[in-house]
């Protein structure tokens, strides 16, 4: 690395604009938003070390002239100073043309003379560059830095022609990172449309003993499928951080339980929402987001507690149906399309309680449904050890684009290519 220098990024260009960020946000509102005219550069079209063309957003003329001092052309280098991960950055294509950045990016224009942009791009992705913004991010809920600290950010500049050959030693070796990380994560999504086929063929070939009933109808108890409190009823401020369980939305996968941030209840407020409440081995139906329907069984070792809004817990009568033959039902298309029918809400999709009482279940005799299970539940154990080699593929191609990074960033790169 002798011929490297430790440059900051304010120091790439002798002019005082190399390095802008976007209007204060009482500068630039929604409302200035058009459906034509300059494009703006948002927060949602910055990818790591790739744009995202989806979205585009415009304003006038007036008002690009108005915030010129941000703006942007095609070439430049747009860094996210918002979000996580933070400092996201990538080149602003040719297509592109030219427009004004939005609060939260920062615009980078540094001397071509000087400095390779892709080369830049590369560094500024890297977690070598990341670590340094990290030191300075404030607010816990969306995580940002300012620009100064975008402008002190330290980068090892070798000469520009050094600069190209890492470039053009990188852009092979992503090239090729790049396809055998899209075989791999076509064959984990492989593995898991053939669960999710055998799964979908079960019902769809139905035996001739099979009978239709509605969910409801697969208990005798009026209370076996009931929803969460309304939202008056329960509030944050009634979360605790011991005491009774709750089950919220996120913790509902589609035939998993995720046991991650749950809070509680004191044992006064659950006693008054008990009608909402759940056991282990009850079965738990997100009525909110997208999928709709997510389903899953409560472990054991769970315990008992409540339920919020826009979940269902069901209980039907273990003497109609096997509960896991039950949750493997309900997350097929078969189910989630009868509830998709009824969907109210445009950004939050939604069904009542009495759409999910209502939901047709095609049921087998006792035996057949046990038998079914063991089936699911041997396909499914295969898919999952499938699932978890191609996973750590593409772990591993992520691992060896950050070594690749890190080499070329020590100076350590092989004079002409990356052993892959």
């Amino acid at each position: 690395m002798k011929d490297y220098q430790k440059k900051k990024l304010s120091e790439l260009s002798e002019k005082k604009d190399a390095v802008v960020s976007g209007p204060f946000g009482s500068n630039l509102k929604v409302s200035d938003y058009k459906t034509e005219g300059i494009p703006i550069l948002r927060l949602q079209n910055i990818g790591k070390g790739y744009f995202i063309e989806k979205n585009i957003k415009y304003i006038s003329e007036e008002k690009a002239e108005e915030l010129k001092y941000h703006s942007f052309i095609v070439g430049d280098i747009a860094l996210a100073k918002l979000g996580i991960p933070i400092g996201k950055t990538c080149i602003i294509p040719e297509h592109f043309k030219s427009g004004i950045i939005t609060a939260d990016i920062v615009r980078i224009r540094p001397d071509t003379k000087n400095v390779d942009y892709k080369y830049l791009e590369f560094y500024l992705n890297t977690d070598l560059s990341v670590a340094q913004l990290t030191g300075n991010i404030s607010g816990a809920t969306r995580p940002r830095v300012n620009l100064s600290s975008v402008r002190d950010i330290e980068i090892p500049i070798p000469p520009l022609p050094e600069q190209k050959r890492i470039v053009a030693i990188l852009d092979k070796a992503f090239a090729t990172i790049a396809k055998a990380k899209a075989n791999a994560e076509q064959n984990l999504n492989n593995a898991k449309e053939l669960f999710e086929s055998y799964l979908q063929g079960v019902f769809e070939n139905k035996g001739s003993d099979w009978v239709d009933k509605k969910l409801e109808e697969l208990s005798d108890k009026k209370k076996s499928i009931v929803s969460g409190p309304f939202g008056s009823n329960l509030k944050v401020a009634d979360y605790r951080e011991s005491g009774v369980p709750m089950i919220r939305l996120q913790n509902i996968g589609k035939g998993v339980f995720i046991e991650k941030n749950i809070k509680y209840l004191d044992t006064e407020k659950a006693e008054e929402l008990k009608s909402h409440s759940f056991r282990t081995g009850d079965i738990v139906l997100a009525k909110l987001g997208i999928p709709i329907g997510k389903t899953c069984i409560i472990p054991e070792h769970f315990g008992s507690g409540i339920i919020v809004a826009d979940i269902v817990r069901i209980r039907p009568n273990k003497n109609n149906i096997s509960y896991k033959f039950l949750e493997y039902f309900l997350n097929t298309k078969l189910s989630v399309s009868q509830l998709s029918k009824n969907i109210s809400g445009a950004t939050r999709p939604r069904v009542n309680l009495s759409d999910v009482r209502n939901i047709i279940v095609p049921v087998p005799p006792l035996p057949e449904q046990r038998k079914i299970v063991l089936e699911l539940d041997a396909l499914q154990e295969e898919t999952k050890k499938l699932e978890v080699i191609y996973q750590q593929k593409i772990d591993n191609l992520e691992d060896l684009k950050k070594a690749a990074l890190q080499k070329a960033f020590n100076g350590e790169l092989p004079e002409k290519e990356i052993a892959l």
